[in-house]
């Protein structure tokens, strides 16, 4: 029906112009622009090379690929490097979509996917009718008119979540910003405000769990306040509220770094991104509680840390989610060191599968099970895998010391199978200079032992402690082969320790990030060993070297396209 409705707008007798000229407010990467231009397309870790392609070859030919090149976000690269050649490639690519698929009668044409081209589309406006005549520009305008149509028909079927954010903001936007077409603001207005009182609970999460889809709905809200505000309307008050909920939980996902927390399919997100829709948005609130969206944080000194503490999605929502429940990352001023190994989705459904499992993120496990399983929905051929048996009792405290802060964390995820509950003790010292922890396996009543002596009966539980690092960091074992010297590009040396528990091992990793061709090879310190009782125990540190100064001036520069998420 989509399609059905795509052709209807596609000829419909519609007419429009700017009521202002649009100031872009979304943000690109100017070495993603200079890739554009010569010819190198890299999307979704797919690169094609050609200077004579057009850039609907690639969708044409690709189609995991294809909704990312309808939505049109590279030209907010093309728009950042903003050269003559840049905006010819802007201007070809766009007119050659409305010649080919601006009837509606093929592919780009999801609401979602429109919202989101609309969206760029006006925001770059001025950029791709520089230099255009008069009938050029008419064609333009029909087509943004166009897709406005078919949008105002087919949002209310589009599932509740990002994708009807899109549409729905893109509406408003376009509403807002094209002659005689006011009208579709209204309703578009009342059902975003809906979808931001049911969608967007009290404390600012969504139930993805996703941080960067929840930057992202921030940044729609925001671009839809700033339309409202300019043509003159009054901020609807349940955007104004979701706004204000969503900037703590989105501060208290944040990295020192800049970068968001890499859980449940979600990327650090692009270099900028985060700040720039925190101060768009103006709320000055800080984070206040233990958790939010399920994510507890402690920050000392330069060092931020954030694990995963509450159960992952599910049902529909867990499509993206991840078996990560006690997951950790850790960051030191601009310098990740521990993280999770991200989204496999652009790398092709092995990766996507594999990252999304246990061993893909630092935290404890029993070796081959997952703390949540991954089960393919039997409703729709092809569909996502989703989660099932996730543990049904997660649990969080964070404590004062008088050396630092500490989360006392719990989840049952192998309680069924194996009788045992994963405990772990998280302290943050007040310098940000040491990060102790402990790792427990555990029984906690007589059924659990019942359980936990039928696994121990063959030859113990074998359990493994998992710390992905980043790419940058440079890890070496010491020379007593009981300790890891993990070395930054800032130049902090960090020392990995632990109580000889179990064994110490450098093992290859992966660091899975949109806008790479491929996944970029990291290491990782593993722990391993066998449970032979009712409880084992693990303690472990991660510290700077005593050499290593509190203040560092870290001036080594990053790729910029390795940030992109």
């Amino acid at each position: 029906m989509h399609r059905v409705h795509a052709r209807r707008a596609g000829r419909a007798k519609v007419a429009t112009a700017f009521v202002s000229a649009p100031e872009p407010r979304t943000i690109g990467v100017v070495e993603r622009g200079q890739q554009l231009t010569t010819g190198a397309f890299l999307f979704s870790g797919l690169l094609v090379e050609g200077r004579n392609y057009s850039i609907w070859d690639i969708a044409e030919k690709h189609p995991k690929v294809a909704d990312e090149v309808h939505g049109c976000g590279w030209l907010d690269d093309l728009a950042a490097l903003g050269d003559e050649k840049a905006r010819n490639c802007a201007q070809t690519w766009v007119f050659e979509w409305i010649d080919r698929y601006g009837n509606g009668s093929h592919a780009g044409w999801t609401p979602g996917v429109t919202g989101r081209r609309l969206i760029r589309w006006i925001n770059h406006g001025m950029f791709l009718l520089r230099g255009q005549d008069r009938s050029t520009a008419y064609y333009f305008h029909q087509s943004l008119a166009r897709q406005t149509l078919f949008l105002s028909r087919r949002w209310p079927i589009t599932a509740p979540g990002l994708r009807r954010f899109e549409a729905l903001a893109g509406i408003i936007y376009a509403g807002l910003s094209l002659k005689d077409m006011a009208h579709h603001v209204p309703t578009a207005v009342t059902a975003l405000e809906q979808d931001c009182e049911t969608q967007i609970d009290q404390s600012g999460a969504i139930a993805t769990r996703n941080p960067q889809e929840l930057l992202e709905i921030l940044s729609l809200l925001n671009w839809t306040v700033k339309s409202l505000a300019d043509a003159g309307h009054a901020t609807p008050p349940a955007l104004e509220s979701a706004i204000k909920r969503i900037v703590p939980t989105l501060r208290a996902l944040r990295h020192a770094d800049g970068g968001l927390a890499r859980f449940h399919g979600g990327g650090r997100g692009l270099d900028g991104r985060l700040d720039a829709a925190l101060a768009a948005s103006g709320v000055k609130d800080m984070p206040g509680t233990v958790t939010h969206m399920g994510f507890a944080r402690l920050v000392a000194g330069r060092s931020t840390l954030i694990v995963d503490a509450a159960a992952p999605p599910t049902g529909h929502h867990s499509a993206d989610a991840h078996a990560s429940t006690l997951g950790l990352e850790l960051t030191s001023g601009r310098r990740p060191i521990i993280v999770n190994c991200g989204s496999g989705a652009r790398f092709g459904e092995d990766w996507r599968r594999a990252s999304r499992a246990t061993p893909s993120h630092s935290t404890m496990m029993i070796e081959g099970v997952s703390s949540s399983h991954l089960a393919r929905t039997k409703r729709i051929i092809g569909g996502p895998d989703l989660l099932t048996e996730v543990p049904t009792r997660v649990q969080c405290n964070m404590t004062a010391t008088s050396t630092g802060r500490a989360l006392e964390l719990s989840q049952n995820g192998y309680q069924p199978s194996h009788g045992l509950t994963h405990a772990r003790i998280l302290l943050l010292s007040i310098d940000g200079r040491t990060l102790e922890g402990e790792d427990l396996l555990t029984t906690l009543t007589p059924d659990d032992e019942t359980i936990c002596d039928q696994a121990l009966a063959i030859a113990g539980i074998p359990y493994v402690i998992r710390f992905h690092l980043h790419p940058d960091v440079a890890a070496s074992l010491a020379a007593d082969a009981k300790s890891v010297v993990l070395t930054l590009k800032s130049g902090e040396v960090w020392l990995f320790q632990h109580d000889s528990a179990a064994n110490l091992s450098l093992t290859a990793s992966v660091y899975l990030q949109n806008g790479q061709l491929k996944p970029i090879a990291a290491q990782q310190v593993v722990l391993s060993g066998r449970a032979m009782a009712y409880a084992t125990r693990v303690r472990w540190s991660l510290a700077k070297s005593h050499d290593t100064p509190t203040a560092v001036r870290d001036l080594a520069q990053a790729d910029p396209t390795d940030t992109i998420d």
